[in-house]
């Protein structure tokens, strides 16, 4: 079985649109984002623009459905799809419960409401080397040494292996979190490219008003497998994956369990979709006997027939 896994915000580069497939289906779909959002996105991945969470979120959600229609109009459709934050968007297009148009509508409300809460002075750490548990207890003696007010916290945010943690906070206290976490023993402890304090109680208003906003959106039953970020588990109806879209900013995400969902259910070849390789670097790390492959890392004349080998050779 194929699974199309498409990475979060961190994941971005300059220039990450323009790298992507030179081929007419990709071509399309960036000029059917134009006309819908009412500007050039070949603007998004300049150095400027990557400083916009809205920019970076919406360019990630375009890269992502270019990849899943231009396999699709090469016969590969993916049987499951998964995506990690706002990854899950073009996830949800991929497995049909979700248009297009209305993905990208969302996607940039969400990241507006997101940038409105948090414009400055928050952001993310990825923790190396220490569990969830271990994680969550630092956090806690944290918490407990400099106050309980929601700016000197951190949260855990996403949990993409049992040793590989992300954590979300304002600036000053992640980079005390970085320090405690390394005397702990953590391996490696660095600041992610991203602007907001993501997947964790300090967006709860901005969730909640994005859920309510997406009510006048058209959500289908998805055809193939959507895995939700929430709880790293298959959801079947429009409304669950609605609510995983809308609230997935404000709890964590279970990127390790949703891999090993997926493996459970019988995807045998992973692909991620443009820009990076992180997702591939996790599943073939923890699950090395899955094929996962990184778009970004092949041409898309060799990217097809190395798919098809190895869906053939399951």
């Amino acid at each position: 079985m194929l699974a199309l896994l498409f990475p979060g915000q961190g994941a971005q580069s300059e220039g990450f649109l323009h790298r992507l497939p030179q081929h007419r289906v990709v071509n399309d779909t960036l000029a059917e984002a134009s006309d819908v959002l009412g500007l050039d996105v070949l603007t998004l991945d300049t150095g400027p623009a990557l400083d916009s969470t809205v920019a970076v979120q919406i360019g990630l959600t375009i890269s992502g459905v270019a990849l899943t229609r231009a396999l699709a109009e090469q016969g590969l459709t993916a049987q499951i799809s998964a995506g990690l934050s706002v990854g899950a968007y073009p996830a949800a297009v991929s497995c049909g419960a979700l248009e297009f148009r209305h993905a990208l509508t969302m996607v940039r409300r969400r990241a507006e409401l997101m940038e409105a809460a948090y414009p400055s002075g928050y952001g993310l750490a990825a923790i190396a080397g220490l569990t969830e548990h271990q994680t969550e207890t630092l956090a806690a003696q944290h918490a407990d040494e400099v106050g309980q007010q929601a700016r000197q916290r951190v949260y855990i945010g996403n949990v993409n292996a049992p040793r590989q943690i992300v954590i979300a906070g304002a600036n000053d206290a992640l980079d005390a979190f970085i320090a405690r976490a390394l005397a702990a023993g953590a391996r490696k402890a660095t600041r992610l490219a991203v602007s907001v304090p993501s997947h964790c109680e300090l967006l709860a208003q901005a969730s909640d008003e994005l859920l309510a906003w997406s009510r006048e959106l058209p959500f289908q039953r998805p055809r193939d497998i959507y895995i939700g970020n929430r709880g790293g588990r298959p959801l079947y109806s429009a409304e669950a994956i609605r609510e995983d879209l809308a609230t997935n900013m404000r709890y964590t995400v279970r990127w390790f369990d949703a891999l090993t969902a997926m493996r459970e259910i019988g995807a045998s070849v992973l692909v991620e979709a443009p820009p990076g390789q992180v997702l591939t670097d996790i599943a073939r790390e923890q699950f090395p006997d899955t094929v996962a492959l990184a778009a970004s890392t092949l041409p898309f004349d060799r990217l097809v027939p190395t798919i098809r080998r190895r869906l053939e050779q399951d």
